[in-house]
C-alpha cells in the first residue's frame, strides 16, 4: 500500500479525533454532556487495552502460549473489588481535589513535597518505555502495511513515527491542557478515548473473524492444524519450573496496573463524574476484555501456520494475515485499530504525566525559590499551562528516543511489563494508605525508593545491557564480579523468570520497609490528620472542611489574592461567594480568615497545582501554628461526633416522618371505621325496625278485628311468630358478635366428631335443599380425629355456611359439595356452591361486619352480614382459621381448619 496514503489516513484519523473531541466539548457547554454516561466511562477505562493488547497479545500467544491471558485475568479479578478500593480512591480524590498518583501519595502522607517528587520521577521513568512501544507499534504496523521500512529510517525527518508523536502531542495539548485546573473534566478527550476503545474492539474482532472463518474453517480447524506445530504442546501447557510463579506474578502485576497506571488513574478517578458508574464498569470492562481476547489464539496460531517459513514479527500477525490474503481495506482498518489502541494510551498517559511533572517538579521549584516566585508571581497561571504543554512534548520526545535506543530490540509485551512493574511499587503506599492509619511518610518513602531501585536494577538495567549500552558481564558475572548481584539472580535466587524475580524482590523490600519503618517512625500532626481522613473518607466527606486541622493566622485579602493569581479574578470571586453562601457569618471584622476558608482555598489550589504546592502557597500567606497530635485527634473526634449527631438527627427525622404517616393512616382508618360503624348501626336499626313494624301492624289488625276468620287469624299469627324469631335471631347475632369481640364468650369445649356436626347441620336444612331442588353431596373422610370444640357453635358455623350456599346456588341447577378430611394435623372442612361467586378483591372484606353492612351488592344482598363475621370469630376462637376461594361467575368455596387436640381416631 502506498506510504503517503497511509500517512494521509493516519492524519485524517487524528483530524477525526479532533472533530469528535470538539463536538463533545460543544455538547458539554450546551449542558448535554456525553461523559455523564456509565457506558462512556466503562469504554474509556478500556484505554488499558493498548498496542500491547492489539498486537502484543497475539505475539505473546504465538511465542508463549496461554501466558498472555494473565494480563487480562488480573483486571477481571480486580473489577469486583472496585466498589471497595476504587470507589474509596475516587471519593478521596474528589474531596481533596487530587489529580495524579503522585499527588495522592503525597497528600496521604502529610502533603510531603519530596515524596510527591520521587513518585513523579518513578512514574515518568516507568511509563516512558510504555509510551515508546506505542510508537514502535505504529511504526511497525506502518512498515508492514506499506511493505517498506521508510518509517524506521535513521533520518529524523523521514521517520513517520516522529511526526505521529508530534501530532499526538498537539492533540493532547489542545484537548488536555486548555485550563490550569487539572480536576476539570476533559470531555473531548474522554469522548475520543471511548470512541477509540469501541473502534479498536470492532476492528480486532472483525480481523479475528476473517482469520478464523475466512482463512481457516473455524476454531476447530485452526487448533487441529496448529497441533502439528513442533511447539504446540509447550504453548498450551505451563512450564514445569517457573510457570506457576510467572502466572501468579503476572496476575498480581496486572491487578495493580489496572489501578495505578497513570492513564488508568486519569480515566477511572480524575475523569469520573459519578461513583455509581462503577456499577456498570465492574461488569462491562471485564466483558470488553473477554471479547477482545476471543480471537487472540486463532490469530496467533493462524500466523504461526501461515508464516512458518517466513520472517514475520509475531506482534504483527493481526495485520500481516489480511495483507497476505489480499484484503487491503481490512488491513487498513486493522492498522487504524492498532493506531487507536496506541494513540489513546499516549494521549491519556502524557496528560497524566504532564500534570504530575508540573505540579510536583516545576511548581515546587518555582514557588520554593523566593526570587523566582516574586518575579513570576503574576504569571504563574501562564507558566503552569505552558509547563504542562512542554512536559507533554518532552515526554513524547523521551519516549521516541527510548523507542529508538531500546524498545526497538524487544517485543511489545516485554517492554510493557517493565512499566507495569514500575507502577506496582506504589501499591503498598496507596493500599496501605487508604486502609491503615499507621502508615507514615518515612515508611512510604523507604518502601517506594527501595522498590524502585530494585525494579530499575532487575528490569531496566538488563534491557540496557541487551542493546549494548552496558557490558554483558553485569548479567553473566555480576557487577564487580559479585555473583550475588547478578540482576536476574539477585542474592542467589534462581529458577524464576525475570518478571517473577523482579517482582519478588522489589515487593518484598517495598512492603517490609513500608510496614517496618512506619511502625518505628512517628507521624506528624498533618500526617495523622490525612491518615484519619483518607482511611475514614466516607465518614468525613460530608463535613470535610471541619475535619481538616489547621491552626494559625491568615487574612482574607491575602487568601483572595492567592486565588486570583491561580484561578483568575472571575473564578476567584465565584469561589469566595460559594464559600460565604455555605458558611455565612464566618468573616471576622478584623479581616482574619476562618480556618475553614484557609482549608477551602488550599483545596481549590490543590486542584490546580497539587496538594504539596498548594500547601507551600497557603503557608506563604498564612502564619501556621504548630498543632499537637492530641489536638488533631480532639478535632477529628469532634468532627465524628458532629457527623454522628447529623446522622442521628437524620434518623430521628425519618422516624418522625414515618410516625406522622402512620398516625395519618391510622386517623384515616378511624374515620373509615367510624363511618362503617354508623352505617352498621343504621343497617341493624333498619333490620330491627322491619320485623317490629310487621309485628305491630299485624297485632293491631288482630286486635281491631276480633271477628276475623280463623284462617286469616292463623296466617297473621304465623307471620308474627316468624318475624319474632327473625328479631330474636338478629339480636342474638349482635350479642354473640359483641361477646366474641370482647372476649366474654365462653366455649363449652369437649371432644367433637366432625362427621356428626356436618350430618346434623345438613339434616336441619334438608327440607330447604329439597324445596330448591339442589344436588347436595357430602364427602367426609371416615375416622376423622376428634377435635376439642364447642359442638353447638360448630353447628352454628356449618348451618350458616350451608344456608349461604343454598341462598346463592345456581337457581336452575344448584349443587353444593360439603367435604371434610384430615391434613397436616388439622381437620379441614369445605362448603362449595356453584353460584355467581365473589370477586377476589372482596375476599377479605366479606368477613367484615361493617363492610357488608355498607356493600349490599356483593355476596349477601340482604341483612347485615353478621353470619360470616360470627362464624369467622367462632373458628378463630378455636385457634383455627376461615377463608374463601372464589372468582366471579365460578361459584365459591368457604373453608375452615381446626387443630386436632386429640389425635386418636373416632370409633364408628
Amino acid at each position: 500500500m502506498n506510504y503517503w496514503v497511509v500517512i494521509g489516513v493516519s492524519f485524517c484519523y487524528l483530524a477525526l479525533l479532533f472533530g469528535l473531541a470538539s463536538w463533545a466539548e460543544k455538547r458539554s457547554a450546551a449542558g448535554r454532556s456525553l461523559v455523564s454516561n456509565p457506558y462512556i466511562y466503562a469504554l474509556s477505562m478500556a484505554v488499558y487495552c493498548t498496542a500491547w493488547t492489539y498486537y502484543g497479545s497475539v505475539g505473546r500467544a504465538a511465542t508463549g502460549g496461554l501466558s498472555y491471558l494473565a494480563i487480562y485475568i488480573g483486571p477481571t479479578l480486580m473489577a469486583p473489588l472496585w466498589w471497595v478500593v476504587l470507589r474509596k480512591i475516587i471519593r478521596i480524590c474528589k474531596v481533596q481535589r487530587i489529580t495524579t498518583i503522585a499527588d495522592f501519595i503525597s497528600s496521604r502522607y502529610g502533603k510531603n513535597l519530596l515524596l510527591g517528587s520521587v513518585v513523579t520521577i518513578i512514574c515518568v521513568l516507568g511509563i516512558i518505555p510504555y509510551i515508546s512501544i506505542q510508537l514502535k507499534a505504529i511504526a511497525g504496523s506502518m512498515d508492514i502495511l506499506t511493505g517498506t521500512e521508510v518509517a524506521s529510517t535513521g533520518s529524523l525527518f523521514a521517520d513517520s513515527s516522529f511526526f505521529i508523536a508530534i501530532g499526538l502531542g498537539l492533540f493532547t495539548i489542545v484537548y488536555g491542557t486548555r485550563h490550569v485546573e487539572a480536576t476539570e473534566r476533559h470531555e473531548g478527550m474522554v469522548t475520543a478515548i471511548a470512541f477509540e476503545s469501541l473502534f479498536k474492539l470492532v476492528v480486532f474482532v472483525a480481523a479475528g473473524i476473517f482469520v478464523t472463518y475466512g482463512v481457516f474453517n473455524g476454531f476447530g480447524d485452526i487448533m487441529h492444524q496448529a497441533s502439528r506445530l513442533p511447539n504446540f504442546q509447550q504453548l498450551m501447557t505451563f512450564e514445569a519450573e517457573s510457570g506457576y510463579a510467572q502466572w501468579f506474578w503476572m496476575v498480581v502485576l496486572s491487578m495493580l496496573a489496572i489501578l495505578f497506571l497513570p492513564r488508568q488513574f486519569q480515566v477511572a478517578v480524575v475523569e469520573n463524574v459519578n461513583e455509581q458508574h462503577l456499577n456498570k464498569a465492574m461488569w462491562l470492562f471485564p466483558l470488553y476484555l473477554f471479547v477482545i481476547n476471543v480471537f487472540v489464539l486463532p490469530v496467533a496460531f493462524g500466523g504461526n501456520l501461515l508464516f512458518e517459513t517466513t520472517a514475520v514479527d509475531a506482534d504483527m500477525f493481526v495485520l500481516a494475515i489480511p495483507l497476505s490474503e489480499g484484503k487491503n481495506l481490512l488491513a487498513l482498518l486493522v492498522y487504524l485499530g492498532g493506531y487507536s489502541a496506541a494513540t489513546s494510551m499516549v494521549i491519556v498517559a502524557t496528560i497524566a504525566l504532564s500534570v504530575m511533572m508540573s505540579n510536583n517538579l516545576i511548581m515546587p521549584l518555582l514557588l520554593g525559590v523566593p526570587v523566582l516566585k516574586n518575579k513570576y508571581q503574576e504569571k504563574i497561571t501562564t507558566i503552569l499551562l505552558y509547563s504542562r504543554r512542554l512536559c507533554i512534548l518532552l515526554v513524547l520526545l523521551l519516549a521516541y528516543l527510548y523507542y529508538k535506543g531500546v524498545a526497538e530490540h524487544y517485543s511489545l509485551v516485554e517492554v510493557g511489563l517493565v512499566s507495569f512493574a514500575a507502577v506496582a511499587q506504589f501499591a503498598p503506599a496507596i493500599i496501605g494508605g487508604i486502609f491503615w492509619k499507621e502508615g507514615t511518610h518515612s515508611g512510604a518513602m523507604a518502601g517506594i525508593v527501595a522498590g524502585a531501585i530494585l525494579w530499575f536494577y532487575t528490569l531496566v538495567v538488563p534491557s540496557i545491557v541487551g542493546v549494548g549500552m552496558l557490558p554483558a558481564s553485569i548479567l553473566t558475572e555480576g557487577p564487580w564480579d559479585i555473583a550475588l548481584l547478578k540482576p536476574f539472580e539477585l542474592f542467589g535466587l534462581q529458577g524464576l523468570d525475570y518478571i517473577s524475580h523482579a517482582m519478588f524482590w522489589s515487593m518484598f523490600f517495598n512492603v517490609s520497609l513500608y510496614i517496618g519503618v512506619s511502625l518505628l517512625s512517628r507521624q506528624t500532626s498533618q500526617e495523622r490528620n490525612q491518615a484519619e481522613v483518607f482511611v475514614d473518607i466516607f465518614r468525613y466527606s460530608t463535613v470535610f472542611e471541619s475535619s481538616i486541622v489547621w491552626k494559625g493566622t491568615a487574612y482574607i485579602p491575602d487568601i483572595k489574592t492567592l486565588l486570583v493569581n491561580f484561578l483568575g479574578e472571575r473564578r476567584a470571586e465565584i469561589a469566595m461567594k460559594n464559600f460565604h453562601r455555605k458558611y455565612p457569618g464566618l468573616v471576622d471584622e478584623t479581616g482574619k480568615a476562618d480556618p475553614k476558608l484557609v482549608n477551602y482555598a488550599e483545596k481549590l489550589l490543590a486542584g490546580v497545582i497539587g496538594s504539596s504546592s498548594a500547601r507551600i502557597m497557603v503557608s506563604s500567606v498564612a502564619k501556621e501554628e504548630e498543632i499537637s497530635i492530641d489536638e488533631v485527634l480532639h478535632i477529628l473526634h469532634e468532627s465524628q461526633q458532629l457527623i454522628s449527631m447529623n446522622n442521628e438527627l437524620r434518623r430521628k427525622s425519618m422516624e418522625l416522618r414515618k410516625a406522622t404517616e402512620q398516625l395519618r393512616s391510622a386517623n384515616e382508618r378511624l374515620k373509615q371505621l367510624d363511618e362503617l360503624k354508623d352505617e352498621f348501626l343504621s343497617t341493624v336499626t333498619h333490620e330491627l325496625r322491619t320485623p317490629l313494624t310487621s309485628i305491630r301492624a299485624l297485632s293491631e289488625i288482630l286486635y281491631d278485628n276480633p271477628e276475623m276468620e280463623q284462617e286469616d287469624r292463623e296466617h297473621f299469627l304465623h307471620t308474627i311468630v316468624k318475624e319474632s324469631e327473625r328479631l330474636s335471631r338478629l339480636i342474638t347475632h349482635v350479642l354473640d358478635l359483641e361477646r366474641f369481640e370482647s372476649g366474654k364468650q365462653k366455649l363449652n369445649l369437649a371432644p367433637v366428631q366432625m362427621q356428626e356436626v356436618i350430618a346434623e347441620s345438613v339434616e336441619a336444612l334438608e327440607q330447604l335443599v329439597q324445596e330448591k331442588n339442589i344436588d347436595l353431596v357430602v364427602d367426609v373422610q371416615q375416622n376423622l380425629p376428634l377435635v376439642q370444640a364447642d359442638r353447638d357453635r360448630l353447628i352454628q358455623v356449618m348451618v350458616n355456611l350451608i344456608s349461604n350456599a343454598i341462598k346463592f346456588c345456581n337457581p336452575v341447577q344448584g349443587k353444593i359439595i360439603i367435604s371434610g378430611y384430615f391434613i397436616d394435623g388439622d381437620v379441614k372442612v369445605n362448603v362449595v356452591d356453584n353460584g355467581k361467586g365473589i370477586d377476589p378483591e372482596f375476599h377479605k372484606q366479606i368477613f367484615d361486619k361493617f363492610y357488608q353492612a355498607r356493600n349490599q351488592t356483593i355476596r349477601k344482598p340482604e341483612g347485615s352480614g353478621l353470619g360470616l363475621a360470627i362464624s369467622k370469630k367462632i373458628i378463630e376462637s378455636h385457634q383455627g382459621r376461615m377463608w374463601v376461594e372464589s372468582e366471579s361467575g365460578k361459584g365459591a368455596r368457604f373453608s375452615f381448619v381446626l387443630p386436632v387436640k386429640v389425635t386418636a381416631p373416632a370409633t364408628v
